[in-house]
Parts: C-alpha cells; sequence; structure tokens
C-alpha cells in the first residue's frame, strides 16, 4: 500500500509545484484569506471529494471514505500568509501581493495537502476508514483558525491527528520530532507608560516616558535569568518601543510592545506575574502612570508518546528520509497545539533547508526546497494509512 502511495505522489509532483507557486504568487493575510480557501474547495470539488467550507470562518475540510471499515485519521495544513514585503530575486513565482507574501511555508503545506488528498482519493477502493483533510486558515495571528474549526466540530470522531511544518533551517531529508513540548506558549504585552512631557531643555520638570521605559526594559531582563529555574526554559523580548516626539521635546507618553515563550504553565504565569511587578515598582520609583495588557496566545505544542513514537517508526521508512532526529524544542509557537489538547497526535518538522541562500521563517526573502513537500506527503501519508494496522 504504500509503495502505491508513493508512487502517486511522484507521479503527481509536479502538480504539487505548480500548487504550491500559484498560491505563492497569490497570498492573502491572516482571517483573509477566501480566495485561497475557494480554490481548496474547488479542488476537491472538481475531483469529487465530499468538501465543506466556511469551517469555523476560512476553514475547509475534505473527507475520503475508505472502502473498508476502520479509524479516522486527521491531517492539517495552514494556508494563511504574512503581512510581509516578498523581496526574493530571481525566481519565478514572486509574490503578486503588495505587502504580503508566504514567508513561512503554509502554500507549500496546503500544496502537500491537496496532492495527498487526491492521492489518496484515488486510493479509496483499498483503504480503511476515514480520512479528514483539514485546511486551516489564519495560524499566524491569535486567535488563529483552530480553534474555531474545532469549536466548530472538525474533530468529531477523530481517533488521532498529525501534522507537518516545513523547515527551511533543517537540512533536506530530515524529519524532526519529539516527545512532549516541541513548540512554545506564544504570548504577547503591551505596555503604555504614561509620563509627564515638555521641553528637552527642561527634564527636571517632566516625567520622561523614553528613560522610564528604558528602565522597565533593563529590569525585565534578569526575570529569565534571576526568575525562572535554570532547568526550565523562557523567552522574553522587546520588540517594539514608541514614542513618537520631535527632538527637542521630552515624551508624555512611551508604548513598548514584545513576547513572551514558555513550555509550562507555571512559568508562564510566572512571567506574567513577575513582569507586572517589575513594571509597576518602576512607575512608582519613577511617580509614573502604566496600562499593562499581557495576552494570551497559543499554549505549547505538546506531542503525544505514542503517537510521535509511531510517526517516528513509519519516518524511518519512507523514501528519501535520510535521518529522524529527536529535536529539541522551538521556542515559536503554532496553533496545531489546540488540537493536541483534544486528541492523540503529534506535529512534526519536515527539512526544507534550500540549495542556494538560507533564510528564516518570516523573513522577506525566505523560500524552501519544493522536493520537502514530497517528503511531507509521503510521511503523513503513510502514518495515515498504516495507522489502521
Amino acid at each position: 500500500m504504500n509503495e502505491k502511495l508513493y508512487a502517486g505522489l511522484d507521479a503527481a509532483y509536479p502538480e504539487m509545484v505548480e500548487i504550491r507557486r500559484h498560491l505563492h504568487m497569490n497570498p492573502e493575510p491572516s482571517f483573509h484569506e477566501t480566495k485561497t480557501a475557494q480554490y481548496i474547495r474547488q479542488y476537491y470539488e472538481k475531483l469529487g471529494v465530499e468538501v465543506e467550507h466556511g469551517v469555523g470562518g476560512n476553514g475547509v475540510v475534505a473527507r475520503i471514505q475508505g472502502a473498508k471499515p476502520g479509524k479516522t485519521v486527521a491531517l492539517r495544513a495552514d494556508f494563511d500568509a504574512l503581512p510581509i514585503q516578498d523581496q526574493k530575486e530571481n525566481v519565478p513565482y514572486k509574490s503578486t501581493v503588495e505587502g504580503v507574501m508566504h514567508a513561512c511555508g503554509h502554500d507549500g503545506h496546503t500544496a502537500t495537502l491537496l496532492v495527498l488528498g487526491k492521492t489518496l482519493h484515488n486510493m479509496r477502493n483499498e483503504l480503511e476508514g476515514t480520512y479528514v483533510l483539514i485546511h486551516q486558515h489564519a495560524e499566524e495571528l491569535v486567535p488563529g483558525g483552530a480553534k474555531s474549526m474545532i469549536e466548530a466540530g472538525v474533530l468529531e470522531g477523530v481517533d488521532v491527528i498529525f501534522g507537518t511544518h516545513l523547515w527551511s533551517t533543517t537540512p533536506f531529508g530530515r524529519i524532526d520530532l519529539r516527545v512532549g513540548p516541541i513548540m512554545a506558549a506564544a504570548d504577547s504585552f503591551e505596555l503604555k507608560v504614561q509620563g509627564r512631557g515638555g521641553h528637552g531643555a527642561s527634564p527636571h520638570e517632566t516625567i520622561d516616558a523614553v528613560v522610564i521605559g528604558s528602565q522597565i526594559v533593563s529590569n525585565l531582563q534578569p526575570l529569565v535569568s534571576r526568575r525562572v529555574d535554570p532547568l526550565e526554559s523562557a523567552v522574553l523580548s522587546v520588540g517594539s518601543f514608541v514614542a513618537q516626539n520631535p527632538f527637542n521635546i521630552i515624551a508624555d507618553q512611551a508604548v513598548l510592545s514584545g513576547t513572551v515563550r514558555s513550555f509550562k504553565e507555571d512559568v508562564r504565569s510566572l512571567m506574567e506575574t513577575e513582569m507586572e511587578r517589575v513594571i509597576e515598582g518602576t512607575s512608582m520609583a519613577n511617580n509614573s502612570h502604566y496600562e499593562f495588557n499581557f495576552k494570551r496566545g497559543y499554549p505549547p505544542v505538546v506531542n503525544h508518546e505514542k503517537e510521535t513514537h509511531y510517526v517516528k517508526g513509519v519516518a524511518e521508512t519512507v523514501p528519501g528520509v535520510s535521518e529522524v532526529y529527536d529535536c529539541p524544542p522551538q521556542m515559536g509557537g503554532e496553533d496545531f497545539a489546540y488540537y493536541l489538547e483534544e486528541i492523540p497526535g503529534t506535529f512534526f518538522f519536515t527539512g526544507a533547508m534550500p540549495d542556494g541562500d538560507v533564510y528564516p521563517h518570516h523573513h522577506p526573502k525566505f523560500d524552501f526546497k519544493e522536493e520537502a513537500m514530497l517528503l511531507a506527503a509521503k510521511t503523513l501519508g503513510a502514518a495515515a494509512l498504516n495507522f489502521h494496522k
């Protein structure tokens, strides 16, 4: 059965590339992926596959019923793009949409699952069980699309779920996975520092929001090194500091924002509590006021042990996979976490490092080795097929 799957995917690989490049040229940002969702729906409709659209928003779900009884396996791919200007050079598939691009591989995820779905559909008379193909919108932007699709019932009756992420900084041919946390909880925060503005020549008459904000940034840094257990992991990054004033005016207000990453709920809560304590103390010391908003994003992606060991064994047999690596956790976030909170499953990385220059995810020149889509499809497909045995 695996050999037939692999042969079908090999034959359809040019179509996979064609789909990926079409999507790459026509990206849509999170919660605005209407044309992409329509493209996915029409692809399945032309095949005669049962498909539902508008699931939890712009989500699309296809179902393939095997001829024999068996379990229900879900496979998931996301399809939203990012608000980034595509700066790639000398490629025929550069984004045609100003200020929007697929800078994280979601176009590849979608192409992978579409062609895998087609291949499974062509094999349906030999298949066992049911295959639920989840095409999810809005992974990049909290609250994400996974939660609303789950609330719409996409996991009802599903026994297990598998997903993968093409990873541009991992060597091609390698599958990375691990039991337990593999991606972090991704929280965000915004802080408004309210001082008292004035003339740059008379700082003694002001309460300088820039100085106070700078102190807060510095005072927050020891939280990870001095408040979090050194055997645990956490990240606190201030990504934006805005006080828009002419050069000779002391700022009345400064706005800071950033992200916090962690793997455990107690560390997550500790960071939120300790951040406000530091902010409150610094503000009191400077006779200023503040507004602090800590927004909880996606929970950590926590892989289930049995299913992860299962996929590892499957991946080791997939043609073209040169290594299956027990990887360290990534501090990036993913709303695949919500699926794994509901049912067993696992999430893994498919190495997609390009042959030329390598750029990280969310970079304006991001790209990946397209052959990695074929390995992702074979690994996901084999995991789905063999789960019935």
